[in-house]
């Protein structure tokens, strides 16, 4: 297949790109690579895929020298003409769009950035679909949709009305968009709900990163909600297969869809939503435990209050990914913070 994925310099994105290509598909990457976080290591995944830095600044394609099958492009979304120009020369199959300002707290300071990049930037990703048709839509959602739901596990048929962070609010914009358009114009359209991803190349504003490298750096890390927090911590492996499951299972429309006892996770147009979680939450003192033992060294804990924007739980039910996509995590906990001890150990070059 000829695929488009946005956000190839992020944190999934990257991984599944490596994955898509393995498998010999032709993949487009784009990214804007911000400075939310480290750009340098944005630069370093997309290293791994063979762009190298020198190749930037680039208005143009620029193609890897590791893998024949790769492109990347340095733009945004919000770059309305330039993503239909986009569209219309390559003429994608499917498209899976991982591009999204990410964090959940960040969104309690810098609310435009939310706006433009989640709602104009997904808005042009529609549009695009709409001009230059394409077989399936993929889209990011998140965990953070469920809000105030206390209902656990979190089921894709329960209503997500009342989010209680602005990123959250974008993420559920996101699937309103995408239903509409998928109603209105029959482009087949998946979101998937991911719950708290973790692993090598990681994002460095996500706890289990910043953990790690004040546990090392012996300074004292916070816990919120006094570590009463639970996760369900999923490894990134797990979340790039059920991508790639969600990729080949393209929707069709439900003729048994009832309006009068609405389900949100299907419909009579061709869309559906899914969890991917490992169905396993943690507790955050034991999630740290666990760190501690895998770094051989203890952590300087501040317990501190429940934050603005913070759900205390999360708890995938994947019932419908697991029988519609075969979607079944395998890694643990235990074994996938230790891969992502030992990334984070050669890449900063820390010694054991």
């Amino acid at each position: 297949m000829k695929i488009l994925v946005t956000g190839t310099a992020g944190f999934i994105g990257f991984h599944l790109t490596k994955k898509l290509l393995d498998e010999g598909h032709e993949v487009i990457g784009l990214d804007n690579i911000n400075n939310y976080y480290s750009p340098q290591l944005k630069y370093d995944r997309l290293a791994e895929l063979g762009i190298p830095t020198s190749s930037f600044p680039s208005a143009q394609k620029i193609k890897s020298s590791v893998y024949n099958n790769f492109h990347f492009l340095h733009e945004q979304l919000e770059n309305g003409n330039a993503i239909f120009e986009f569209f219309r020369s390559e003429k994608f199959e499917v498209v899976v769009n991982l591009a999204a300002q990410a964090g959940v707290r960040h969104s309690l300071d810098n609310p435009y950035a939310y706006l433009n990049s989640n709602l104009l930037g997904f808005m042009n990703i529609l549009e695009a679909c709409r001009k230059y048709p394409v077989k399936h839509l993929v889209f990011a959602s998140s965990s953070s949709v469920y809000g105030l739901n206390r209902k656990i596990p979190f089921s894709t048929h329960q209503t997500t009305s009342h989010p209680v962070s602005l990123y959250a609010a974008t993420k559920k914009s996101n699937e309103l968009m995408a239903h509409t358009y998928s109603h209105l114009f029959g482009i087949p359209s998946t979101g998937l709900r991911f719950f708290t991803v973790y692993g090598p190349w990681g994002r460095p504003d996500m706890a289990y990163f910043s953990f790690t490298r004040d546990i090392l750096d012996g300074k004292e890390i916070k816990v919120f909600n006094e570590g009463k927090m639970l996760r369900d911590f999923t490894y990134v492996d797990d979340i790039v297969n059920g991508t790639h499951q969600a990729m080949l299972k393209i929707p069709k429309a439900n003729p048994g869809w009832d309006a009068d006892h609405a389900d949100p996770a299907a419909s009579s147009a061709p869309y559906r939503i899914y969890n991917l979680g490992h169905h396993e939450p943690v507790r955050l003192g034991n999630f740290i435990s666990t760190l501690e033992y895998l770094l051989n060294k203890k952590a300087k804990i501040k317990l501190m209050p429940m934050q603005p924007g913070d759900v205390e739980k999360t708890f995938a039910d994947i019932d419908e990914a697991h029988r519609d996509l075969g979607f079944n995590p395998t890694t643990g906990l235990k074994e996938g913070l230790a891969k992502f001890v030992e990334w984070y150990r050669g890449y900063f070059k820390v010694d054991p």
